[in-house]
């Protein structure tokens, strides 16, 4: 490394290591994970908790209580496309306003006919404000590539409706910084200026996608890796995929004015203790 770089890493230094102390685990609640969670996930480390077809949105529910109840900060995502109408959804604010949680994310959903009468996530960001919600924060998806079956201009429209609602972004995976950042400069520019968390695979390696995939079922599998535009052959190069090259080339960016990146929002596909030692090494690599 030569003296500019260490100097440049110097100066971001502060803002990296806050990113990597206060980054958030999306998990997929499997049977067992909750159990990897309570041994390798410290519970300052926000846990967001994802919502399959297969397993039904009551299962992320459930799954989600549990983790709370154990002092973890969870998100449990909200799939439009799994909640039949607003009673479920008020049933759903209930349970999981008992348990402590004040924060959900909410998402189209990968279910591929709807359970109701929500077809998207739009339409739900739309109940949970006529519901009057009471969560502290209403997590949104962003798409710094596109959305293989949702036009540019569409998913620019309902950004700007969800973003009425939502208190932060997080992205869909992108492995390009650059367009990363455009993205985000972009957003900044045309008014919206919520918190980016940026969405990256942890260390996660082909055989274990490949697991996931069979685990997930091959439609939804194959729904996930369309949206993922460029995720698959990634994974297939040589050596796998390193969430590294991402951090570095984000990292002389961080806490700039020009775009609202505001932390890492880590894909586990349930990895979920090599993920934590991969965070461990990057706190190490950003001291205090």
């Amino acid at each position: 490394m030569s003296s500019a770089e260490k100097i440049d890493a110097a100066a971001h230094r502060p803002t990296m290591r806050s990113f990597f102390e206060g980054l958030r685990y999306e998990v997929m609640p499997f049977k067992g994970v909750d159990e990897k969670v309570l041994q390798h996930v410290p519970k300052d480390v926000k846990v967001t908790v994802t919502a399959s077809p297969g397993k039904g949105i009551w299962r992320t529910i459930d799954f989600a209580t549990r983790l709370a109840g154990e002092g973890y900060a969870v998100v449990p995502h909200l799939s439009s496309r799994m909640i039949k109408d607003e009673a479920e959804l008020a049933d759903i604010i209930a349970k999981t306003t008992e348990a402590g949680i004040t924060e959900v994310f909410v998402v189209g959903g990968d279910a591929p006919e709807p359970a109701g009468k929500f077809t998207g996530s739009p339409q739900l960001i739309r109940a949970l404000k006529e519901l009057d919600h009471p969560f502290a924060e209403v997590g949104i998806t962003g798409y710094p590539e596109g959305h293989a079956d949702v036009p540019d201009d569409k998913l620019d429209a309902d950004l700007r409706e969800k973003a009425q609602v939502g208190t932060y972004i997080a992205t869909q995976i992108c492995f390009d910084a650059p367009t990363i950042l455009g993205w985000a400069r972009g957003l900044k520019t045309s008014g919206i200026d919520q918190p980016i968390w940026v969405g990256m695979p942890g260390e996660v390696n082909r055989e274990k996608l490949v697991r996931i995939s069979a685990s997930i079922g091959l439609g939804a599998s194959a729904r996930f890796l369309k949206k993922q535009q460029g995720m698959l052959w990634r994974f297939l190069l040589p050596g796998g995929y390193s969430p590294n090259k991402i951090v570095r080339g984000l990292a002389p960016h961080v806490g700039a004015a020009d775009h609202a990146i505001a932390g890492f929002h880590i894909f586990t596909f349930n990895e979920i203790e090599g993920t934590e030692k991969w965070r461990q090494r990057m706190l190490e690599k950003y001291p205090a």
